[in-house]
C-alpha cells in the first residue's frame, strides 16, 4: 500500500540508521535543526546584544505562531515556555482560591511532574485537590466519576488530554462543558496529544493548554507551549512571572504592569537555543497535515495491537481507536530486559513500569519496522537473550 507520508523520512537523519519508535519520548530531530542552530551561533557572534531587537525577544510568541494551527490557535495566542510543569504553574498562579472555591480536579493517571507542582504548590495556595481515581482497568478514567468530582467548589480542573501510560484520549469536550457549567476553569495537558491527534482549543472550549514540542513535534526539549483563551487572557494575572510579561519590560519599573496580550503569561528571559530548534518539527507537521498522520497512527497502532494479541501478548492500550493515541504498549515477561534488547540492535523504544515496551510509530514509521519491532520481541524471549540485560539490571540495581 502506497504511504504518501514516508516522503517525510528524508527530513529525519537518524531514521536512515535506526528503526525510531520512540517518538511518544522524543521525536526525531528534523535535518533543518543543524541549521537553525547555527543560525543562532552566527546571530550570537555577529550580532551580539543586538540580537535582542533584531528577533530574539519576540521568539517566544513567533514560534508559537507556528504551533497555533496545529491546535486551532490563532497567531498571538501562544507563549513558548521552558517546560509544561512551569507552565502549569503559571496558570495555577493566577489564579485564587477562596473557601467556597478552592477545588482542584485531577486523575491519578495524570503526568507525574504536573502533578508534583499541583500537589506542592496549590496547597500552600489554599486550594484542595481532588483526585479522580484510574478506572477499573487501570489504564482509562471513568468520564462520568470525573464529570461528577467537577462542582460548584471547583475553582479549576487540570487534567491530561492523554494519559501518558496508556495513550488513553479524555473526553475533554465533556469535561470543558461539565466545567464551565458550573463556573470552573479547565487547563489541558496536551503533551501526549498535539502533533498525533487533531486539537482544536476553540472547539474544545479550554480556557489553558499546555503541551511541547519535545515528543510528537519533533522539536527537541526546552520548547513547551502555554495557549490562554481570549476569554481569560487578560483578566488574570500569573504570579509565576518575570520582565517579559511587564508591558514595559525595558523602563525596570519596580512594580508590575502586565502587557495586554500574550506576553502577559511569559517569564523570565527566555530560552533562546531551544526556539531556534523548536519551530522545525511542528512545520514539518503541518505539511503533513494532522489529519493525515492521525489516519495512519490509527491504522499503524491497530496493527501492532492485531499482532501483540496474534502472539498472545497483553497490550495497555485502549482497544477503541477513538479513544488511543499514538502510543501501544505491549506488556511481556521480562518487559525491562526486552526493551534493552531492543535497543541493542538500534530498534529504539521505551519502557514503563506498569505498562511494557512502549512502541509509538509516526507518520515517519514504515509498516515494516513495525514488523522488525515485534519480531525483534519474539526473538528476545525465544532465544533467552534478554537475561544478559537481567544480569546487567542486578549488578546495576
Amino acid at each position: 500500500m502506497s504511504d504518501p507520508l514516508l516522503v517525510y523520512r528524508r527530513e529525519f537523519p537518524i531514521l536512515e540508521r535506526t528503526t525510531y519508535l520512540v517518538s511518544n519520548s522524543l521525536g526525531a530531530m528534523p535535518r533543518t535543526v543543524a541549521d537553525r542552530l547555527a543560525e543562532y551561533v552566527d546571530d550570537w557572534a555577529n550580532l551580539g546584544v543586538r540580537a535582542w531587537s533584531q528577533g530574539w525577544w519576540e521568539m517566544p510568541v513567533r514560534v508559537g505562531d507556528e504551533i497555533a494551527p496545529l491546535i486551532g490557535a490563532n497567531d498571538g495566542e501562544i507563549v513558548m515556555l521552558p517546560n509544561v510543569t512551569m507552565a502549569q504553574a503559571s496558570v495555577l498562579s493566577a489564579l485564587d482560591y477562596p473557601a467556597s472555591r478552592n477545588r482542584i480536579v485531577m486523575t491519578a493517571l495524570d503526568f507525574p511532574s504536573v502533578s508534583y507542582v499541583y500537589h506542592s504548590l496549590a496547597t500552600r495556595l489554599g486550594a484542595e485537590i481532588v483526585v479522580v481515581p484510574a478506572a477499573a482497568d487501570g489504564l482509562s478514567v471513568d468520564t462520568e466519576q470525573l464529570l461528577a468530582a467537577i462542582d460548584s467548589r471547583t475553582r479549576l480542573v487540570a487534567i491530561s488530554h492523554v494519559l501518558f501510560r496508556s495513550a488513553y484520549v479524555v473526553d475533554v469536550d465533556a469535561v470543558c462543558r461539565r466545567a464551565h457549567d458550573v463556573g470552573a476553569l479547565v487547563s489541558l495537558d496536551s503533551f501526549h496529544a498535539v502533533g498525533v491527534i487533531p486539537v482544536d482549543v476553540h472547539a474544545i472550549g479550554c480556557d489553558f493548554l499546555t503541551g511541547g514540542v519535545l515528543k510528537w513535534l519533533c522539536g527537541g526539549p526546552g520548547g513547551c507551549f502555554l495557549y490562554v483563551a481570549a476569554g481569560v487572557r487578560n483578566r488574570l494575572s500569573p504570579s509565576l512571572t518575570g520582565w517579559q510579561a511587564h508591558a514595559r519590560p525595558f523602563g525596570f519599573e519596580p512594580e508590575m504592569e502586565f502587557a495586554h496580550d500574550a506576553f502577559r503569561w511569559l517569564g523570565g528571559t527566555p530560552v533562546i537555543p531551544a526556539l531556534y530548534a523548536a519551530a522545525e518539527g511542528p512545520r514539518i507537521l503541518r505539511r503533513a497535515g494532522i489529519k493525515e498522520i492521525r489516519e495512519k497512527s490509527v491504522r499503524q497502532t491497530s496493527r501492532l495491537i492485531d499482532m501483540a494479541d496474534a502472539r498472545g501478548y497483553a497490550v495497555h492500550a485502549p482497544r477503541d481507536a477513538a479513544h488511543r493515541g499514538g502510543t501501544v504498549a505491549v506488556d511481556v515477561p521480562h518487559a525491562y530486559e526486552v526493551s534493552q534488547y531492543l535497543l541493542q540492535r538500534n530498534v529504539l523504544v521505551d519502557f514503563r513500569a506498569g505498562g511494557g515496551v512502549r512502541i509509538a510509530p509516526h507518520f515517519y514509521t514504515t509498516d515494516d519496522e513495525l514488523e522488525l519491532a515485534m519480531d525483534t520481541i519474539d526473538e528476545a524471549l525465544a532465544s533467552g537473550g534478554w537475561r544478559a540485560f537481567e544480569r546487567r539490571r542486578a549488578v546495576v540495581t
